[in-house]
């Protein structure tokens, strides 16, 4: 997505994880590295293992007392699982700050702009000038 800035420019907008997709991966991080089941764990929680299961892959937004619940099962505490939300998220916005776009010279329409995530992946079908914006 483009969008004017109103000075003449244009930025290009990535979007941001979701927090439910970054908050499940610490929790299944974590259970991992203690080597527990999810059984185990969702047992420990008081909630049924495929809640738990739908929140580790991000697919639910657990509430504060489900969150407070499984961090309590994992012996981990709930500033902890925020602050390694918190640094996900930061290190999101440095990585897409560095994300570089390509524009045709030739065609200039916003729908022209890509972004690169690689720099094998790209590839320039309709213009033989392409101009690269840091």
């Amino acid at each position: 997505m483009t969008a004017d800035t109103g000075f003449g420019t244009t930025t290009e907008h990535v979007r941001e994880p979701l927090l439910r997709h970054l908050v499940g991966a610490i929790l299944r991080r974590a259970r991992l590295a203690q080597g527990r089941t999810l059984q185990e764990v969702s047992g420990t929680a008081r909630m049924s293992t495929a809640y738990l299961s739908e929140v580790e892959r991000g697919r639910k937004e657990a509430s504060s007392e489900v969150l407070a619940a499984v961090c309590a099962a994992l012996g981990i505490r709930l500033v902890d699982l925020v602050a390694a939300a918190h640094d996900a998220l930061a290190a999101s916005a440095e990585h897409q700050e560095r994300v570089r776009v390509l524009t045709s010279l030739r065609d200039r329409s916003p729908s022209s702009s890509r972004h690169v995530r690689s720099a094998t992946a790209v590839r320039t079908t309709t213009s033989d000038v392409v101009a690269l914006a840091a």
